[in-house]
This record gives C-alpha cells, sequence and structure tokens, in this order.
C-alpha cells in the first residue's frame, strides 16, 4: 500500500477573515497537491483565527456551511483532502471543531474538541462528548483530536484501540508550552504505534504566541517532518507497511492489562 503524503499548513492566516484564509488554503492546497500529496492539514480554528474573542459567535458556522462548501469546492479542485479547524454553531451551542473533508469534497468527518484549554475556550465553547472520531482515507484509517486533546495519553490511547494508524490533530501551541511538540507528540506516537500529525499556529495573535513547531511524528517517536517557528508548510509520507512493521515489533497494545486499569475511570 502507498505512503499517504501529508502536508501541515503551519500559520495563522488571518484572523477574523475567513475568506481571505480560505484564500490562502487553496493557494497551499494547490502547492501540495502538485508535490503528490494527498492530505492536507490546518491549525485549530483555522478558518477564523484563534483569538477572535466575542466574535465566535458571529463567526462560527454549521459543519455544512457555506465555509464547509468552500473547503470542499477547495479539495475536490485539486484532488486533495483537507482537515481544518473552525468554530462549529450546532443551534445555539458552539463548538471547536475539525472536519475532515475528502478529495471529492464529500465531508467524511466532523470533530468537536472534547478538553478545552484556559478560560478562553471554556468561556466560549461547549466540549464535545464524542472521543473517537475516524474516517478511511488512502488506505489508512484517519482519526482527529484537536490540540489540548492529544495532550491526554488515554486520548490516544482509545484512538490506537480503535484502529487509527495516522491521527490528524489541528493546534493551536502557545509558547512557553514548546516542549509539548519537541518531546510529547513523538512519545504520544511512539507509546501508541501511529503517525500523529500536529499542524499549529504561529507567532503572536491577541493575547497569545503560537510555538509552531508542526510535525508529522511516526511510530518509531522520530518526526518525518518538523517545522520552525514562522508560516511554513512541510511534507512528509506516512507509510501503511511501515507502521505495520512497527505494530508487529513493538508490543505495548499486545501487554496491555485493562484489568488492572479500572481505577483509571473512577
Amino acid at each position: 500500500m502507498p505512503p499517504l503524503r501529508t502536508a501541515l499548513l503551519q500559520s495563522s492566516g488571518t484572523p477574523g477573515d475567513i475568506a481571505k484564509n480560505l484564500e490562502l488554503l487553496d493557494t497551499h492546497a494547490a502547492r501540495v497537491a502538485a508535490a503528490g500529496a494527498g492530505l492536507l492539514i490546518a491549525p485549530e480554528m483555522y478558518l477564523t483565527g484563534y483569538a477572535i474573542g466575542d466574535a465566535v459567535p458571529r463567526l462560527a458556522e454549521p459543519a455544512g456551511g457555506p465555509s464547509a462548501q468552500a473547503v470542499a469546492a477547495i479539495a475536490a479542485r485539486h484532488g486533495i483532502a483537507v482537515v481544518y479547524g473552525y468554530p462549529e454553531r450546532d443551534g445555539e451551542t458552539v463548538y471547536n471543531a475539525a472536519q475532515l473533508i475528502g478529495p471529492d469534497g464529500e465531508r467524511l468527518a466532523n470533530y468537536r474538541k472534547t478538553h478545552l484549554f484556559g478560560c478562553f475556550e471554556q468561556e466560549w465553547f461547549t466540549p464535545g462528548d464524542e472521543p473517537v472520531v475516524q474516517a478511511e482515507l488512502g488506505g489508512l484509517r484517519i482519526g482527529i483530536l484537536i490540540c489540548y486533546d492529544v495532550e491526554f495519553p488515554e486520548n490516544v490511547r482509545a484512538h490506537a484501540l480503535a484502529g487509527t494508524e495516522l491521527l490528524a490533530v489541528p493546534t493551536a501551541l502557545m509558547n512557553p508550552f514548546q516542549f509539548v511538540a519537541e518531546k510529547l507528540l513523538p512519545v504520544r506516537a511512539f507509546e501508541s504505534q501511529m503517525y500523529v500529525a500536529y499542524a499549529n499556529r504561529t507567532g503572536p495573535e491577541g493575547e497569545f504566541d503560537f510555538a509552531g513547531l508542526s510535525c508529522l511524528a511516526g511510530p518509531d517517536g522520530i518526526a518525518r517532518a518538523r517545522a520552525g517557528h514562522g508560516e511554513e508548510l512541510v511534507v512528509a509520507d506516512a507509510d501503511p507497511d511501515f507502521l505495520a512493521a512497527s505494530r508487529a515489533a513493538n508490543p505495548y497494545l499486545r501487554d496491555r492489562r485493562p484489568g488492572l486499569y479500572a481505577s483509571l475511570t473512577r
């Protein structure tokens, strides 16, 4: 089975300007499609910007709203799947969400962030309650988490046990927490035997300063691609054959003793 070439867009776009962020997404989708990529992952809240304060309710859209249709058109035009973060409106409720659009423009998955970080997110968003959301793409089972979610090992292990092979993580990691991107992400990939694709925002935005350092980590704990601190597009392969060999050699998932872990859910 051929590898899935995966591109990570490290950018904060233009906060508050959905049209400009869609334009930038279109430009990069054309670039990575020309490079043979099958999947482009954009950061958390990419569509609207992260530090948008009380504009969250105004800019939030349904999962199938106008912006989702625009992303679907971009994906279909370039024949590439896209994961992007956005504020999702469902009636009066707003979620911090991420959506996977297939290369034909069809929506394959929509995930709502389950672990909200800090006062800003807790003020404006409702946490989701579905921990594992997946879809099939390019011969791999793709899962989605958002930023803070991946810092909980239980979340990633749940994906591993459900068969996730490539975990897409739109992110808004701030300084001074660079160690999450540098150290924790490769460990998550190793301990749960999967690829983890972590696409971050970058630079100052409102009260935040985003760390960059987007990466695609493999099941051997090694980053296949690593961005710096500025706006950047990085590309690497998620190889299902290498993943299968790594899972056969690494005993973590086989050697678990779930009966000993009941206290974790009390």
